[in-house]
């Protein structure tokens, strides 16, 4: 057994709602240590920014940070995707925690379908722009010279590049809002399948699908914000759930 989700954003708006929002992540931990998950696949923007110094790492979180210790001690598989708010990663979930960091797109086979996994930021029509800042932000010179600021500064200038981003996210174009228009996510994942691929997993944009195209799925795992859907995939099949705990 398989699980994904993705876009918590664990630090946007109150103490309170991301309290709440960590209290349900965690009560997904607890049903994939119940359920003997072989691997969890954090889909990006676990957190609204994230950006670890040498020794440093932002406050707060402790308990997701705990949880996630607990399903690696436990033998589960955890691979993190890494979005376009969270991308500020050193070696802290890789050495402390475990966790398998990925700062590209994932190809893999799980439970016998060829899957595609992609938070989904660059991927919308007519994203140059984007792409070309994202090159620059997650340059290795961009973040040695990030990594001089004290951790003070820097984690608060990570929160308003965060703001920022999440407001051009909010105001890009996807398509799919009147009939007949194209969603770019979408329009990548078909693309994917016609290639090959039996399962393409994305979120980003915060819209949950379950789509089939040809002999394939394109799923969007929405937002913890909303939603709190997540996919599970196994030898039975692919599904989409919203956690209701």
């Amino acid at each position: 057994m398989h699980y994904f989700f993705s876009d918590v954003h664990l630090g946007l708006g109150s103490a309170a709602s991301t309290r709440e929002r960590e209290r349900h992540v965690l009560g997904l931990f607890d049903e994939i240590l119940a359920n003997g998950a072989e691997s969890v696949y954090i889909v990006g923007d676990l957190f609204d920014f994230w950006f670890d110094y040498r020794t440093v790492i932002p406050r707060g979180f402790v308990r997701t940070l705990g949880g996630i210790a607990r399903l690696v001690d436990a033998g589960v598989a955890v691979h993190y995707v890494i979005g376009n708010h969270d991308f500020g990663h050193r070696d802290f979930f890789t050495g402390e925690l475990g966790v398998v960091l990925h700062e590209g797109d994932v190809e893999t086979t799980i439970a016998g379908l060829r899957c595609y996994i992609a938070h989904g930021d660059g991927k919308a029509f007519n994203d140059t722009g984007y792409l070309i800042l994202r090159k620059v932000l997650r340059a290795r010179s961009s973040k040695l010279l990030f990594r001089m600021l004290h951790p003070d500064i820097g984690i608060g200038v990570a929160a308003y590049a965060s703001r920022r981003s999440r407001d051009h996210t909010t105001q890009k174009h996807y398509g799919g809002e009147q009939p007949g228009e194209a969603d770019g996510l979408r329009a990548f994942a078909e693309r994917k399948i016609d290639e090959g691929f039996d399962l393409v997993v994305m979120g980003h944009n915060h819209r949950p699908a379950f789509i089939e195209h040809g002999r394939g799925r394109y799923v969007n795992l929405g937002t913890w914000l909303r939603d709190r859907s997540y996919l599970v995939v196994d030898d039975e099949g692919v599904e989409l759930r919203q956690y209701g705990g």
